[in-house]
């Protein structure tokens, strides 16, 4: 590199550790008052909220003041329920007729501790139906059931919660436990109730503190959101990231998902959608217990109800692609599979491959380099079209040496004259990067993947504990961009990086021009180290691996490839062309011809300016 050179990058690196460094982070937004309105709806007269603020318990008057005709179910006994199967243990309270926890029995938080998805600390709802006395909420009243607690296999088990009314009167809520999965259906029935209520939307909210399941609290504020999907299949989500939202749908709602990074807590309409829908996340640093503090606000019709059809769902499980299919349409839209142009690639190849590998490698380190070796072979005609393009120009590295010291520091001069003996040659200069530029989606999309792969979660592979995750190989205090550790393996496919830019700059003659692409080669793996450091170990031990296989995929093609038949062809063309014997030039080659004439003729315009000039003096 030449002095220009080393400068520029110089002042680039500088003014990224400047931003770093000067300019502030904003700081997020606080709506702790407009939260706390929100989790608790308005339903009891001012009298009666003045005893239960005082902590007195309701008399009969206030009971009636508050529950009206539903004040028979407004006492009872609080018992939990506990239902499970082979995936999820669900404890019910007889309490609201509500699910009060969710524990996902096969997996396990980054400390090592149960994994609860959902309890009484950090989740609470209500379920608030319209009377002709005011709003209800069904989940203070008490509901009764026969079911005792117990474990499902094979057949699914109902579990119904009722609260009577009066005689022939009363409010159903019917759950049926899957004998296996995480999928548990939910159905709402008001039995002769048509005179109590009115026909206004019952309101369904939900607010969800969500708890830390892996070791990055940053990144697990980055992944939290909830999604959801419109009437018109549109789907939609608030913004990932370390920002509160707030976002009203414009649309009716068929689901929404409150989403951690690898599962999720969903609501499902099976019949028709949810009229209204209003969704909020918000993040408070303060909190170093929760990742964000998630709400929904939904309205469930009650014209659907009153017809025998309020049948919903919930899902309660991991954001696995496998297993969200069958859950609602788009569900599995849940996992990021990244952008629209790249999710096909990783939809319908590398989801399909890496669980097709996983049948028969149950290590996952071992099903990475497996996944790089397929891949590499299937890209192997590319790959070998790329080393035959980089073989023509080593041939014609002699020539176009000596093209250089003939015109001199002429850089357009030189690109001139390159471009005419590629011409003469029939030699395309796009011809070896548009195969490497081919393989680019491949790398984007794994790169949008990986970080998404609950298949990878809690996987160990040599000193990595969880491929999902970066590997802490290096602590030490903060610093800029690189954060508080190293991970080996990003140390590892920056190294190969920079060992496959040496390999392929020996092999590439230099390119005229400002910028040495040789240079910038082994710039850009540095730069890009300081990026991955903190993704998942998976992504970059696959990038280390790619690089090794890549290097020997090419020295393996160049056993095969002849430099000298390839010098013979290449003379062969250029005597054709002399001759006029050679085949058209199209595309590419015959608008790089139009433009070397039109240089051709502008330097010669240009160098007889001079000459007139001259001559007047």
């Amino acid at each position: 590199m030449d002095r220009n050179q080393i400068i520029g990058i110089v002042l680039i690196m500088a003014m990224l550790v400047g931003y770093q460094l000067l300019v502030p982070k904003p700081a997020p937004l606080k709506e702790p008052e407009q939260t706390t309105k929100t989790t608790r709806p308005t339903t009891a007269s001012a009298a009666t909220a003045a005893v239960e603020k005082a902590g007195l318990p309701l008399d009969s008057a206030a009971t009636r003041a508050k529950f009206g005709a539903f004040a028979t179910a407004a006492t009872g006994e609080n018992r939990d329920i506990v239902v499970e199967n082979n995936e999820m243990k669900v404890t019910f309270s007889t309490l609201g007729g509500q699910v009060k926890e969710v524990i996902l029995k096969k997996y396990k938080t980054y400390d090592q501790k149960p994994l609860v998805l959902i309890d009484a600390q950090s989740s609470q709802s209500a379920l608030e139906l319209p009377t002709n006395q005011g709003k209800i909420n069904l989940h203070k009243l008490y509901f009764t059931t026969d079911t005792q607690s117990g474990s499902v296999s094979g057949q699914p088990r109902q579990i119904t919660f009722r609260a009577e009314v009066a005689p022939g009167q009363s409010v159903e809520q019917v759950y049926v436990m899957p004998g296996e999965g995480y999928v548990l259906d939910y159905d709402l029935k008001l039995n002769g109730l048509n005179n109590v209520v009115t026909n206004d939307n019952i309101r369904f909210f939900w607010e969800d503190k969500m708890r830390q399941y892996e070791n990055d609290m940053s990144n697990n504020r980055r992944a939290a959101t909830i999604n959801y999907l419109t009437a018109d299949e549109n789907f939609e989500n608030l913004k990932e990231g370390e920002s509160n939202e707030d976002v009203t749908a414009e649309e009716p709602v068929q689901w929404f998902t409150i989403k951690h990074k690898y599962f999720l807590s969903g609501f499902i309409a099976r019949n028709g959608a949810m009229p209204k829908a209003e969704f909020k996340t918000l993040v408070d640093p303060a909190f170093t217990d929760v990742v964000k503090t998630a709400t929904a606000d939904v309205m469930l019709p009650m014209a659907d109800i009153k017809a025998g059809k309020g049948q919903y769902r919930f899902y309660y499980g991991p954001n696995e692609f496998q297993l969200l299919g069958d859950v609602a349409p788009e569900f599995d839209r849940n996992v990021n599979l990244g952008y629209s142009l790249l999710k096909p690639i990783n939809k319908y190849f590398f989801v399909p491959v890496f669980n097709f590998l996983g049948k028969f490698i149950s290590n996952y380190g071992l099903l990475i380099i497996a996944l790089v070796v397929f891949v590499k072979l299937l890209l192997t005609p590319l790959t070998y079209k790329s080393y035959v393009s980089m073989a023509k120009m080593r041939v014609l590295q002699p020539e176009l040496n000596a093209m250089k010291e003939r015109v001199g520091d002429d850089m357009a001069k030189q690109q001139s004259e390159q471009m005419k003996i590629y011409q003469e040659v029939g030699v395309s200069p796009l011809s070896g990067c548009i195969p490497v530029l081919a393989t680019m989606p491949i790398l984007f999309s794994l790169f949008q993947l990986f970080p998404n792969l609950i298949e990878l979660r809690q996987q160990p592979f040599l000193w990595s504990n969880d491929l999902s995750t970066y590997d802490a190989f290096f602590t030490f205090p903060a610093l800029p961009f690189i954060g508080s550790h190293l991970s080996l393996f990003t140390v590892l496919m920056t190294a190969s990086s920079i060992a496959f830019a040496y390999y392929n700059n020996l092999n590439t003659p230099t390119q005229p021009g400002p910028v040495n692409m040789k240079a910038m080669s082994y710039v850009f793996p540095l730069m890009f180290m300081f990026v991955l450091n903190s993704y998942p170990a998976g992504l970059t031990f696959y990038y280390f691996v790619s690089n090794v296989v890549t290097i020997a995929q090419q020295q393996i093609i160049r056993r095969f490839v002849d430099e000298d038949k390839i010098k013979a062809v290449l003379d062969e063309n250029r005597r054709k062309n002399a001759a006029g014997e050679g085949k058209k030039p199209g595309g590419f080659q015959a608008l790089l011809q139009k433009q070397l004439a039109a240089a051709e003729e502008a330097r010669k315009q240009a160098e007889e300016a001079q000459r007139k000039a001259k001559s007047k003096k």
